[in-house]
């Protein structure tokens, strides 16, 4: 059977899969386990044993993971999401969100001021 574009191309466990893309956003957010355990509301145990892929978030969790985090479920949950599916400026966003620091500054540097 084919994978749909749409589904987690890896077979870790979605713990993992929630946890590393949660720890990987939040580097790129410059904020330490402890600030993002007080955003989302969360013991910062509890949100160290998420990131490790120890546990499953609650949906209710999840959402506000995700939007302390600028991310979608989706992108949590591994998902890669179809582009002909989304607008061009939110596929934009996706992508700057998967550069590095230095890709991201050298990226701006492009941009005209905004005045």
């Amino acid at each position: 059977m084919a994978r749909h574009p749409s589904q987690p191309a890896h077979s870790q466990p979605l713990a993992i899969t929630i946890g590393d893309a949660a720890r990987a956003a939040r580097t790129r957010l410059g904020l330490t386990q402890a600030e993002m355990a007080q955003r989302v509301g969360l013991a910062h145990a509890v949100y160290s044993r998420l990131e490790r892929g120890r546990m499953l978030p609650r949906v209710s969790t999840l959402q506000r993971l995700c939007g302390a985090l600028g991310v979608t479920p989706d992108e949590l949950m591994g998902h890669t999401p179809v582009s002909n599916d989304l607008p061009a400026r939110h596929q934009l966003l996706l992508r700057v969100r998967n550069l590095e620091e230095a890709q991201v500054r050298a990226l701006l540097l492009l941009l005209p001021e905004s005045r």
